[in-house]
């Protein structure tokens, strides 16, 4: 209990806009279940008006959530500190009484909720999903180079990357988020945190964590909004019967990337895609060390064309893959597994999740 009245204290120090409680509850309605937008570990998050008008997005710390108040707590002490437009925007909290973040409104949502919806992901286009692509890379910029804090999100993935009524994406959730000093390049953890199909695999299993972590979940999100196609579901389409990764470098290595193309894209430029295809592959190798950069992929993305002058490193073997591969070095078939199907990596296969819960940390970081 004293820890938590420390953490209290913390957090109340903290510079920013307050909300008194009476406001917010009238805005959403007495946090009315219409306005309810999601759940996490921290609790629950409300859609809101206020007086002026303007649409707000409230995050509410469930009152028995011991895990939830130390992401809360976590993501009030970064996101206070950082601005960028691709990162959502913190306009204020309310500390009183009940714990609530308050947030600018994504009118859109999140991008799992349009780019693997059938109907909806025709609402974007080319176009769009390059400034999502793009606009997320960004956002890795100015957390790992660019911030007065370097920062490593951890969780990155569709649904914590939120669009507005332009498309436009921005980073968010940090409440698993770990910031380093400005010349650390990498830690570890007893308890990897994060989203299967989405964590890299030295920090998954080795817990290794550094900004090349995001740039494997970064690349894994870069192929599905290609293909619009979940890294690590097989069970939604009977046509998907191999996973993402193995999918695209099977089809990358038979010089016919472009039919992993998202069918409901009627067209696009070739180039641009064929780029955005290669980077994601770039960014899932199994490697840490082979992996870009948020700049070096910042400086790709404009340039859709790349020339072996260029020094670009070619993609190889991507981690997590299944299948047969010539160039593997192991191969090693899931204990216990009677397919014929060979898991490619590093010693172990990965675990086996159907859904897309985080696996959280239960101590405070």
């Amino acid at each position: 209990m004293t820890d938590n009245n420390n953490d209290e204290e913390d957090i109340s120090y903290i510079e920013l806009d307050q909300f008194n409680l009476p406001a917010v509850v009238a805005a959403t309605d007495n946090f009315a279940k219409d306005n309810k937008l999601g759940e996490g570990g921290f609790g629950e998050v409300f859609k809101g008006i206020l007086p002026d008008g303007e649409v707000i997005a409230v995050k509410r710390l469930s009152k028995h959530s011991s895990q939830g108040f130390h992401e809360l707590k976590n993501e009030l002490m970064l996101v206070a500190k950082l601005k960028h437009k691709n990162l959502v925007r913190l306009m204020g909290a309310c500390l009183h009484e009940e714990k609530l973040l308050v947030y600018e409104y994504m009118p859109n949502k999140s991008l799992d909720t349009i780019i693997f919806d059938p109907l909806k992901r025709h609402q974007l286009d080319w176009s769009k999903r390059f400034m999502i692509i793009f606009g997320i890379a960004r956002g890795l910029l100015y957390l790992h180079e660019e911030s007065c804090l370097k920062v490593i999100h951890r969780d990155l993935k569709p649904s914590n990357v939120l669009l507005d009524a332009d498309m436009n994406p921005k980073i968010s959730d940090f409440g698993l988020a770990r910031a380093f000093v400005r010349d650390q390049s990498r830690d570890v953890t007893l308890r990897p945190v994060g989203t299967l199909g989405y964590m890299s695999p030295e920090y998954a299993y080795l817990g290794y964590v550094s900004t090349k972590s995001d740039m494997f979940s970064f690349g894994v999100i870069v192929l599905e909004t290609v293909t619009g196609r979940r890294s690590n579901s097989m069970s939604e389409c009977p046509d998907y019967s191999t996973p993402l990764l193995s999918y695209v470098w099977g089809k990358w290595k038979m010089g016919s990337a472009t039919d992993v193309v998202d069918a409901s894209l009627s067209e696009y430029p070739e180039s641009e895609v064929l780029n955005c295809i290669e980077i994601g592959l770039l960014c899932v190798q199994e490697n840490p060390e082979d992996r870009p950069d948020a700049s070096t992929v910042v400086l790709m993305l404009s340039s859709p064309t790349s020339t072996p002058d260029e020094g670009r490193r070619a993609p190889t073997r991507p981690a997590f893959f299944f299948g047969s591969d010539d160039s593997a070095a192991t191969r090693r078939v899931p204990p216990g597994s009677t397919s014929t199907t060979t898991w490619i990596g590093i010693n172990q296969p990965p675990p086996v999740s159907k859904n897309g819960v985080t696996i959280s940390e239960l101590q405070p970081r």
